[in-house]
């Protein structure tokens, strides 16, 4: 392995040790973000960009490194920017972070992502193989799969860097719009599960079924043939 690489793996290592060392957890909580609202729609209002471009760079790390905290992070989008501009943030920031968790898995973590969730990975591996987008839209819809298993199945297929962008980018729209706007009514939501309804989770896998119709008709026109 060349010096770069274990610089980038020992760099990311650090930010996960240092993330759990400090307990930098206990500021991406519900509590935490309803505390802390007004103060942090105040900076939002005295420093727009740089708010910005903080918050981004935290939900790309997060992402990025599977840490805990994306539904916190997506509703703080909502608190702070509002539904629109915060799900513009949300969204670009996740695909970022998603990008790059596929990218080091890719290229640096290969053989340990295989040897940690070799056997939960190998169905989404040969779908994504063989389904491409359809698929990934599927997953990234049905909020049924971790998105961060989502991420290192597709780094360890040959499925090209510009379709897992597209697929994450466009996927993730209907959920981090839900999530960003239940942020802009924080009052209202006692725990992130109240987001989550039956119907919204219904209409993302109606969502999800759709995005597979294509792979599914061709998958049976071929048996077909």
């Amino acid at each position: 392995m060349g010096r770069n690489k274990i610089i980038v793996i020992l760099l990311g290592l650090a930010a996960i040790v240092a993330f759990f060392w400090l307990d930098l957890g206990r500021f991406l909580t519900l509590e935490s973000l309803k505390r802390n609202r007004e103060v942090l729609q105040g900076l939002y209002a005295d420093h727009q960009m740089t708010m910005v471009a903080a918050f981004m760079a935290v939900y790309i790390i997060q992402t990025g490194l599977a840490l805990p905290g994306a539904t916190i992070m997506s509703l703080a989008a909502g608190a702070i920017f509002g539904p629109l501009m915060g799900t513009v943030y949300a969204v670009i920031s996740a695909s970022i972070g998603a990008t790059l968790a596929f990218l080091l898995t890719r290229y640096l973590l290969r053989d340990l992502v295989l040897n940690r969730f070799g056997s939960k990975l190998e169905g989404i591996n040969k779908e994504l193989e063989e389904r491409g987008l359809n698929y990934l839209l599927f997953l990234r819809l049905v909020p049924l799969f971790p998105f961060f298993l989502i991420n290192l199945a597709a780094g360890l297929t040959r499925l090209p860097l510009r379709t897992f962008i597209i697929g994450t980018a466009i996927g993730i729209i209907p959920g981090g719009f839900v999530y960003v706007n239940a942020g802009s009514s924080l009052a209202s939501i006692s725990s992130p599960g109240d987001i989550a309804s039956p119907r919204v989770l219904g209409s993302f896998a109606l969502l999800g079924l759709f995005a597979l119709v294509p792979a599914l008709y061709n998958k049976y026109k071929g048996r077909n043939i």
